[in-house]
């Protein structure tokens, strides 16, 4: 099993939520979505971000704004719809339903019932069947 391959999965489940988080404190560019998710050590690439920001553009969560630039062109300022505000509280409410399930089960200190004495009835179930 590869390691960086469940990483990966584990980062891609929560990077909607944590670009959606950076954008609820308000408007924000996309160079400063990658910044602020560098500084938490949630590695994005632009080439994620944008397509993952014109998903959200389309469905109805972010609206945007463009700003006129003194060193080179317009910038387009990502902010939260109401949509997606009630979006983001749903995703919200499901993270920390998760986070703190998974950490109940990580944190719990008690073993677990030793297993019945029946290894010859646990072998032969493990075996193939013809």
């Amino acid at each position: 099993m590869n390691i960086e391959n469940t990483q990966s999965q584990m980062r891609r489940g929560i990077l909607e939520f944590c670009i959606l988080s950076v954008i609820k404190r308000g408007e924000a560019y996309p160079s400063d979505i990658v910044e602020e998710m560098k500084t938490a050590k949630l590695l994005v690439l632009e080439g994620t971000l944008y397509p993952l920001l014109t998903r959200l553009k389309n469905a109805g969560m972010l609206t945007y704004r463009w700003v006129e630039s003194n060193s080179g062109p317009p910038r387009k300022y990502f902010s939260l719809t109401e949509t997606g505000i009630a979006f983001y509280k749903e995703l919200e409410d499901t993270w920390n339903e998760l986070a703190f399930a998974v950490n109940s089960l990580k944190n719990r200190n008690e073993s677990l019932p030793p297993l019945a004495d029946n290894t010859d009835q646990a072998n032969k179930s493990d075996q193939p069947t013809n």
